[in-house]
């Protein structure tokens, strides 16, 4: 039995340790690098960081991150020119491992400030610059090259390349299987909530209240998102893969506004093309010693297993996941719902009986209000901030939810005080159930 498992594995060890010319992954990191020198600089100049990490008295950290805490303005801003820089070095491949170790401790810091600002584009770059970490891909067209040519390689094993293309099929296929809902594929929703905001644009304006233009857009989202990964790994059918994940992208980024995600996954995918390095006088290959080999191995095994896992959590919870977004964090469920409320939180105190409602707006931001009205774990942290503020009074919120048109409705029991509620990763059972 041993013996056969070894056999069948023989094969994949032979294709991932096979050599492969260099320039795909040099491609790869000179098109992310710059993609996230321009993300850094437009967020600077866009002036968010202020009214993001600095002016805010409270911050929605993620669990277990709670040490986690903003420096002063000055401090930020630094943190955001180091970004800069870093990423930077990385377009240029200088002093690489440096420059990406960098950007990612910053990256990371800044991510973790506040899950108010969370989007899957933020958690995609974080992986993406670890994954750069295990890879020298600064050993061809870069400075570190031109400072120390004895760097230079021209071809490495075919895992490090192969790694980035199968972050990218995860991505793509999960968020595709997060699409095989009645919500998105029998109702066309949220897509028939949002197209409709589109009708002043020139063309196609006209056609974005259509009924069947929601369902079309819907079916063929679920359809490419399923399959694009899959079709940019055969050399036949990827140019066409790659021209519908361009006209996909960056058709998404002119109805919907959505960052630089479009652009970003339009950079990155060109990790599938086997470019090709220049005329070289002689072959140099390179390989991590054995003892590296080793652990990364152990490495790459880990992460992709945790990869493939976290996508599925949600089922240890009960209850309508787009409704309780217990385990959506993390796992490539891309605007999938429209979801809004309204919270009231109330301060009783149980000698007097007496209660007040909280003015929101002396502790949170418009933005961060608003992220948190259909958020339970962000409720349930501002309700504990509450408490501590008004020296362990109950806390009560009564906070109505609208989910994909669906009307508004009582989200958390109103009569638990959700300041004594702990504050983990088990069932929040005070989550009052979606009844269509």
């Amino acid at each position: 039995m041993m013996a056969t498992k070894i056999k069948n594995i023989a094969p994949l060890a032979r294709s991932a340790t096979a050599p492969r010319p260099i320039a795909p992954l040099a491609v790869l990191r000179i098109a992310f690098g710059t993609i996230m020198f321009i993300s850094t600089i437009r967020f600077i100049l866009k002036g968010w960081i202020v009214p993001f990490y600095v002016e805010p008295k409270y911050h929605f950290t993620f669990y277990a991150f709670g040490w986690v805490h903003p420096l002063p303005a000055a401090g930020m801003y630094t943190v955001f020119a180091i970004m800069a820089l870093a990423s930077a070095c990385i377009a240029l491949g200088l002093y690489y491992r440096t420059a990406v170790l960098t950007y990612l401790i910053t990256f990371v810091y800044v991510e973790l400030l506040d899950k108010t600002y969370y989007l899957n584009h933020y958690y995609f770059v974080s992986i993406f610059t670890f994954l750069l970490l295990l890879v020298p891909a600064n050993r061809y067209l870069s400075l570190d090259v031109k400072r120390n040519p004895a760097l230079k390689a021209t071809q490495v094993p075919a895992w490090t390349i192969q790694i980035f293309q199968a972050q990218l099929v995860l991505v793509y296929f999960f968020a595709g299987l997060s699409k095989l809902t009645v919500d998105w594929l029998i109702e066309a929703q949220p897509l028939r909530i949002w197209l409709p905001a589109n009708t002043n644009l020139p063309l196609i304006g006209t056609l974005m209240d259509k009924a069947w233009v929601a369902y079309l857009f819907s079916w063929f989202g679920a359809i490419f998102d399923l399959t694009a990964g899959f079709f940019l790994l055969y050399r036949k059918t990827r140019p066409t893969a790659y021209f519908f994940v361009v006209a996909f992208h960056l058709m998404t980024a002119w109805l919907f506004k959505i960052g630089m995600f479009p652009f970003i996954m339009i950079a990155v995918t060109l990790v599938f093309f086997p470019f090709k390095n220049r005329p070289e006088a002689s072959n140099l290959t390179w390989q991590p010693k054995p003892k590296k080999q080793k652990l990364l191995t152990y490495t790459l095994a880990t992460y992709f297993i945790l990869q493939l896992i976290l996508p599925f959590r949600f089922l240890l919870y009960p209850g309508r996941l787009f409704w309780t977004e217990e385990g959506y964090r993390f796992s490539w469920r891309v605007m999938l719902m429209e979801k809004s409320g309204t919270c009231f939180f109330y301060i009783k105190d149980p000698v007097t009986g007496r209660k007040g409602e909280v003015d929101n707006h002396k502790f949170l931001t418009s933005f961060q209000e608003r992220q948190m009205s259909t958020q339970p774990d962000m409720i349930l942290q501002y309700a504990h901030y509450l408490k501590d503020v008004y020296q362990n009074k109950e806390v009560t919120v009564e906070s109505y939810v609208t989910l994909n048109g669906s009307g508004s409705r009582l989200f958390i029991d109103s009569t638990i005080d959700l300041g004594r509620q702990p504050y983990n990763l088990s069932p929040k059972t005070w989550i009052l159930p979606f009844k269509q």
